[in-house]
């Protein structure tokens, strides 16, 4: 392997991890599926390509993506943070997922897959 190679992928591993809540709209009901976790710009990619190809994304979703199809969904990166150098992966994972109940607190549970 070359060492631009190697160089590219050391970049890869030390890069800072990226967290957030993120969410999948129903525009005709109104309904929503809220993602917490690690890799929002991956759920939004994932999401692009299950758009492209019709797949749908998740199974709570089917019966809607069925009824709707795929226009009548939108997806939307709420909020995101970095992970800091000091912070161990459990901490990290604690303040995304208090990241998400934030923000479950701002929606209406009834709305919610």
């Amino acid at each position: 392997m070359d060492e631009r190679k190697k160089e590219l992928i050391r970049e890869y591993k030390q890069r800072p991890l990226q967290g957030g809540v993120c969410i999948i709209r129903n525009t005709v009901n109104g309904k929503y599926l809220l993602e917490i976790g690690p890799n929002p710009k991956g759920n939004q990619n994932r999401f692009a390509f299950s758009c492209s190809t019709g797949s749908c994304i998740h199974y709570k979703l089917q019966k809607d993506w069925d009824a709707y199809g795929k226009d009548a969904f939108t997806f939307e990166i709420l909020d995101e943070i970095e992970q800091k150098e000091t912070q161990t992966p459990e901490e990290f994972k604690a303040d995304i997922e208090a990241l998400g109940e934030l923000w479950l607190e701002k929606l209406d549970p009834s709305l919610s897959y």
